[in-house]
């Protein structure tokens, strides 16, 4: 009975969505076989992966699936509501990619262009070399990295942060290391940090390989918004992105009416979760991260994903053209580049599954998207015209869960 009243609530109109819901069968999916999303969830929830999930699925433009699993918070049991916000972390980084696009799409920014063209500061990058320590072994706490800097062979580009080849604060010992230096402040914005990560060595010379930079590549992008655009960072995405979008339940920074509504993050380790504070996070006003700052719910959301598989329009409100879109998704640091898995791309903002059998995903050749470092997970399939949502707040999450989700999902289409 659980199950049917849950499916039959995705039927009706939702009230904050500009996408209306629909019963399963209307698009090709099995109301009875959508109930094994339910059933991973819970597998999940039972081992103490996670406390609990939204999930939700879009098939040919109509919501067929819109379900809570779990609860938001351990300690008080509270069941997990349909609105749960969740930190989305770098789920952030495709929007920060359209607003790339939309402003390359008015001539203002080419793929190609040097970074340093907007913050001069990364002129003249420098790439580290790391060197074997000599000598006797260093003593506990002191084993700094050994290395010495060569220049770049290039500028790093655009199309670089955008593609995660660029080098920058991408896990390398030199440049964590030298990142931690010039380590932002509280307080700092942007442009008060962003250009002190000129003088930190590139991990890698630009082009050579794919190494994830989690924080630095993507705030370059958001910082390069401000400047074309002469506006701050979540004032672009509130009046270019947010509004034409109907999504009004998403910032960087949650008001306080909107608190209780704030799904615990926890850490999974040794098969317990146990809670993280994230005061600090919630208290910063200042810094709006292109990399991993938003916030948001399932059905906001879902709103962005279904943009991208229009083509670039929502309910008559273009952001981008249909060939932008294709752009952004294809394959821009392919699966043969050092770094990268079997059957796995890289396109602009966002992962490109190019070859899904050997990449061992269940979802079809050209889907992408992305995932969040506390367990959010999406994905747009271009070809069964489906966008999948899973929000969790989780961090070192099983990301079995997001395969055990699309494997639900595409179970579930019988025609």
């Amino acid at each position: 009975m659980k199950h049917f009243l849950l499916l039959v609530a995705a039927v009706l109109p939702l009230s904050a969505a500009s996408i209306q819901g629909t019963r399963p069968e209307e698009v090709g999916l099995s109301s009875e076989r959508l109930q094994r999303i339910h059933e991973a969830v819970q597998r999940h929830i039972d081992a103490h992966d996670i406390a609990g999930a939204v999930t939700l699925v879009a098939r040919k433009g109509r919501i067929a699936h819109f379900e809570t699993h779990g609860v938001m918070d351990l300690d008080s049991k509270k069941p997990m509501p349909k609105d749960g916000l969740f930190w989305i972390a770098s789920m952030s980084k495709p929007i920060t990619g359209v607003a790339i696009m939309m402003l390359l799409e008015e001539g203002k920014v080419r793929l190609t262009d040097p970074v340093s063209k907007f913050i001069p500061e990364y002129r003249g990058l420098k790439v580290a070399v790391m060197q074997e320590r000599s000598g006797p072994p260093a003593a506990a706490g002191s084993s700094a990295p050994q290395f010495y800097t060569v220049p770049a062979s290039r500028e790093i580009t655009i199309r670089d942060l955008l593609s995660h080849v660029s080098g920058l604060v991408s896990g390398g010992p030199a440049s964590t290391a030298e990142a931690a230096k010039v380590a932002r402040k509280p307080g700092e914005t942007l442009a008060d940090y962003l250009p002190r990560l000129g003088a930190v060595p590139l991990d890698f010379q630009p082009g050579t390989r794919w190494s994830y930079s989690p924080s630095a590549g993507f705030d370059t992008l958001g910082r390069v918004v401000e400047i074309l655009s002469g506006q701050s960072f979540d004032q672009f995405l509130q009046q270019r992105i947010f509004e034409p979008l109907g999504m009004k339940d998403i910032f960087f920074h949650p008001a306080a009416d909107r608190l209780p509504r704030v799904a615990t993050t926890y850490h999974r380790a040794a098969n317990a979760l146990e809670r993280v504070d994230m005061q600090a996070r919630l208290d910063n006003t200042t810094y709006f991260s292109g990399a991993g700052g938003l916030m948001t719910d399932a059905e906001d959301y879902i709103q962005f994903g279904q943009m991208l598989l229009n083509g670039g329009e929502l309910n008559g409100k273009r952001l981008l053209s249909p060939k932008t879109v294709e752009m952004m998704a294809s394959v821009h640091a392919p699966d043969t580049l050092p770094g990268r898995p079997k059957g796995r791309g890289f396109g602009l903002s966002v992962q490109v599954v190019n070859d899904a059998i050997a990449a061992g995903y269940r979802v079809s050749d050209g889907s992408y998207g992305w995932d969040g470092a506390y367990g959010t997970h999406f994905w747009v399939d271009p070809k069964e015209k489906v966008v999948g949502i899973l929000m969790i707040q989780t961090n070192n999450p099983n990301r079995e869960l997001d395969r055990d989700f699309e494997n639900a999902v595409m179970q579930a289409i019988v025609q």
